[in-house]
């Protein structure tokens, strides 16, 4: 039986690192690959380098936001995006 409880607690240290470690971490990995997926043109977002900007155009890796009232573009990837501030649908209402 000896041996058997360290296996045991192997695998249930296994389990328990699985459940509040590894699961969250995915689920929210998750949740920032649909937010990416679903920019829209009018969206105003923050990346991740903390410049503020909404979005003029969308490519398939990149997206180009316009950040002052001077119209001054900038390139990003997608994935520099961290945060969405304002959807486009609410910023016209």
């Amino acid at each position: 039986m000896g041996s058997y409880g360290g296996i045991i607690l192997l695998v249930v240290m296994f389990v328990a690192m699985y459940f509040l470690m590894i699961r969250p971490q995915k689920k929210q990995e998750k949740q920032v690959n649909e937010m990416r997926n679903n920019l829209q043109v009018g969206d105003e977002i923050t990346t991740i380098g903390g410049i503020i900007g909404k979005i003029v155009s969308i490519k398939e890796e990149t997206i180009t936001i316009e950040t002052s009232h001077d119209r001054t573009k900038i390139r990003f990837l997608r994935s520099a995006v961290r945060c969405v501030d304002v959807k486009a649908e609410d910023a016209q209402d």
